[in-house]
């Protein structure tokens, strides 16, 4: 057996395992669907949006990365994102219109995500809407909500391929040219879905108030930089050795991009606002823009720990395998 066949067999039996829980919650809905025609609100599992098409995503791109590899070759990674992506909006699609759920009103899985997400929020962010929950729970919402959960699942799902099919790359093609960038961002991806998988479970601590304790901005703060940091990363594992300004100040860029479109898909979530980590100057939103301050050091600093990475990354390495 191949070295890369034993990279293969434990990578798609890793995925597994680390999907068992998202891949359960989803044969939940779906027996549930096939038995009752619906999925009644005490059974309901919060996260299967996004995380079960997440799972499903990766799954599929793992399990098509020896055919990726044979027939795509240099874009086997390019094929396997397409793909992946693929699968995570078909299954999340179809999810949203064709699970039911039922509590006093009977809607699509998408109309309950939203109201389970306005329940959950300051009510100083909706202060200006007129909808009832039960507008909201037969389909009167904006669906831009979603945005935050979107941006989350691709960055995922494209930093965890680029991980996978990166040291496959290297153990097929005796490549490490990208060895030590792929174990960075390994690290960041890792963080990143830890946090994730923290959010799942306590919401950071939010206790419905638009101005957030310590510990929850605390956790806030790092959920953003560590989202734009594991973009940055991604993108700069594929620039290395080029010019300094690709190699460098485009990841850093991308970084602190995508940290900015985080923060625009949280002020839809939030009806035009933003959480507030305190009161005063540097909390407070500056007037046309929403971000505050603070916000804007958060967006820089993603993209200056990114600029440090990729730096020491493209640092010359002297003697190179290859």
């Amino acid at each position: 057996m191949t070295k890369f066949r034993q990279y293969w067999m434990f990578a798609l039996a890793g995925t597994f395992i680390v999907s068992i829980y998202p891949l359960y919650m989803g044969f939940r809905v779906v027996y549930d669907m096939i038995t009752q025609g619906t999925v009644f609100q005490e059974d309901y599992p919060k996260y299967i949006i996004p995380y079960t098409p997440i799972s499903l995503a990766v799954i599929a791109a793992v399990i098509l990365m020896p055919v990726f590899f044979r027939y795509a070759k240099e874009a086997a990674l390019l094929s396997a994102s397409a793909v992946s992506l693929g699968v995570f909006f078909c299954s999340e699609l179809l999810l949203e219109s064709k699970v039911i759920v039922t509590s006093e009103v009977t809607s699509t899985l998408e109309s309950w995500q939203m109201y389970m997400c306005i329940a959950f929020l300051p009510s100083e962010a909706y202060g200006e809407r007129t909808q009832r929950a039960v507008d909201i729970l037969i389909g009167e919402y904006s669906p831009t909500f979603k945005l935050h959960f979107y941006f989350i699942s691709v960055v995922l799902i494209i930093s965890i391929l680029n991980c996978l099919y990166g040291f496959a790359q290297v153990i097929r093609d005796k490549r490490h040219t990208r060895l030590k960038a792929l174990i960075v961002q390994s690290v960041c991806s890792l963080l990143f879905l830890g946090l994730c998988i923290l959010a799942c479970f306590t919401a950071f601590f939010r206790n419905g108030e638009i101005i957030v304790s310590a510990v929850s901005a605390i956790l806030m703060s790092l959920f953003f930089v560590l989202f734009g940091v594991t973009a940055g990363v991604c993108a700069g594992s594929f620039l290395l050795g080029k010019k300094k300004g690709l190699s460098i100040v485009l990841p850093t860029i991308i970084s602190s991009l995508v940290t900015l479109l985080m923060y625009i898909a949280e002020m839809c979530l939030l009806s035009g606002r933003l959480y507030r980590f305190g009161v005063g100057f540097l909390f407070d939103g500056i007037p046309g823009i929403v971000l505050a301050p603070i916000d804007i050091f958060i967006i820089a600093m993603a993209g200056c720990i990114t600029a440090v990475i990729t730096h020491i990354l493209n640092k010359p390495q002297g003697k190179t395998q290859s």
